[in-house]
């Protein structure tokens, strides 16, 4: 193919040297043959193209994630195979938040292509489990690069959550790195609320309000920190952390006020619980009587949403459209957290959430080609704006997303999909939002409707929000200060304009 297109380089070369001895464009135009030749060349350009194209295809099976990165980034990265230096500046493209790498340096203090660990955007730095050989062809090294970050994640969530009881949490939580932390709080949470019910049944009373204490005492702890002198990633991971604490002692409060002395309370089994098994070494999630086991995809030291009533009520739809084998689809308004509710719900199981923008230009290849991706990586897709897609893509775009659901469902390692065997990885989530009320907006095919579990998203309470950002950020009384700032904010929205 390369001697075919240096063929077709050295023929077009001598075309556009004969036009540039005929100055005048009609005689060049003219010239006897012209268009056979022109039409010859591309057609055997075209056969460059389609070789190209499968070449790129044969690359994407072996990594899937190249799914998701145009083919001008995969010419690049392919090109600079053999020297992870240069593949670096596109790993961000490829994990959710692995931005770069350490390697080795050897005895002349020359980079080698062993590597130690791994960098988030926000330069936190975790050391692998073991060294990651980034030697050979790519698509085998990223492999290996993969298997070593999900491998690190879970064997320092293993310890953490053996260590977490030798020493005070405002000290644990800086042994770990900031997702492992957060993950450990929220399975310890899990626990002691499960100690709490025992204890009750066993004729405790005060057992919950105890542990709600107990709460209360390490989040004003944390609070306290904030004020204090801390590293810009140290501020974020316990910032990260107040704010699920927050709603975990919210939720505690709430089972006290209704009395709730049963585990099998629904207030308590409809919360994301996070939980460690012993026996299997693996985090698992429940949530009502859908479990999910975390992916361990590294995600750094990245803020979390706010969880209200409204989030907790869509990660219900949600996850039980998944536990469902169905897909979900949230929509309302601009503005709500349609899509940041789903990629939250992602970085609480530790999975890759892929973000896609949807337009009338999308087809049903390049729709086939992300369901294809994200069947083989195991990861979310979250479809932006997905009644913006005209009517015909969307029929055969229910085709598509109908037989990676059936293959779900029969427990397939791999399945037929576009004509070509693929595997199956089933933590395959596909999500799409919508907003309804704006012009332009194809309505669903019913087929394809029938497919996702339906969630209506409304303006969440601000106040609340602002209460948990501000406890955030170190204040104590944040309860009356959100209410002030809501009212202030309210009346500069009444009362100026919008410039």
């Amino acid at each position: 193919d390369s001697e075919r297109f240096e063929g077709i380089d050295v023929d077009f070369k001598e075309l556009a040297n004969e036009a540039l001895k005929t100055p005048n464009v009609v005689e060049a135009t003219n010239r006897p043959g012209l268009s056979q030749q022109l039409e010859d060349l591309q057609s055997r350009l075209s056969l460059c193209e389609k070789a190209l194209a499968e070449y790129l295809d044969m690359k994407r099976l072996a990594f899937p994630r190249f799914y998701f990165i145009s083919s001008a980034d995969l010419l690049d990265i392919l090109s600079n195979g053999t020297n992870p230096q240069l593949v670096q500046r596109h790993l961000s493209k490829l994990f959710d938040n692995l931005a770069r790498m350490k390697f080795q340096l050897d005895s002349e203090q020359k980079v080698t292509k062993i590597g130690l660990g791994m960098y988030s955007r926000e330069e936190e730095y975790v050391s692998f489990s073991k060294p990651c050989d980034c030697s050979g062809q790519v698509e085998v090294w990223l492999n290996h690069v993969l298997d070593s970050m999900r491998t690190t994640v879970r064997d320092e969530m293993t310890e953490a959550v053996v260590t977490y009881e030798e020493k005070p949490r405002e000290q644990w939580l800086f042994d770990y790195p900031a997702q492992v932390a957060l993950s450990c709080t929220q399975i310890w949470w899990t626990t002691e609320v499960g100690i709490a019910f025992a204890r009750v049944e066993e004729g405790y009373e005060n057992a919950m309000k105890e542990y709600h204490k107990k709460q209360v005492t390490q989040l004003n702890t944390l609070v306290t920190m904030l004020i204090g002198q801390l590293s810009k990633g140290d501020r974020q991971k316990i910032m990260t952390i107040c704010t699920i604490d927050v709603h975990a002692r919210d939720v505690v409060a709430k089972m006290i006020a209704q009395k709730v002395d049963n585990a099998q309370a629904f207030i308590w089994l409809s919360q994301l619980r996070h939980r460690w098994s012993d026996e299997e070494r693996h985090c698992f999630a429940n949530i009502c009587d859908a479990e999910f086991q975390y992916s361990y995809e590294y995600l750094g030291n990245t803020p979390r949403l706010v969880i209200t009533p409204l989030t907790d009520r869509c990660y219900i739809t949600l996850t039980q459209s998944l536990h469902l084998t169905m897909s979900g689809a949230p929509a309302g308004p601009a503005g709500t957290g349609k899509t940041e509710t789903t990629k939250d719900l992602g970085r609480a199981l530790g999975i890759m959430v892929y973000v896609f923008n949807c337009s009338e230009q999308m087809d049903y290849k390049s729709c086939g080609n992300i369901y294809k991706g994200l069947s083989q990586t195991g990861a979310w897709g979250c479809f932006d704006e997905f009644n913006r897609i005209s009517v015909e893509v969307l029929s055969v775009v229910a085709v598509q997303v109908k037989s990676v659901q059936d293959a779900i469902r029969e427990k397939k390692k791999s399945f037929s999909f576009l004509g070509e065997d693929i595997k199956l990885v089933p933590s395959v989530g596909i999500f799409i939002t919508m907003n309804p009320g704006y012009a332009g907006r194809t309505e669903l095919p019913e087929n394809l409707k029938a497919l996702f579990r339906p969630c209506a998203m409304v303006v969440p309470d601000f106040e609340l929000i602002c209460e948990i950002m501000l406890v955030a950020e170190g204040f104590l009384e944040a309860r009356a200060l959100a209410r002030k700032f809501i009212t202030l904010y309210q009346l500069c929205k009444e009362l100026l304009s919008k410039q």
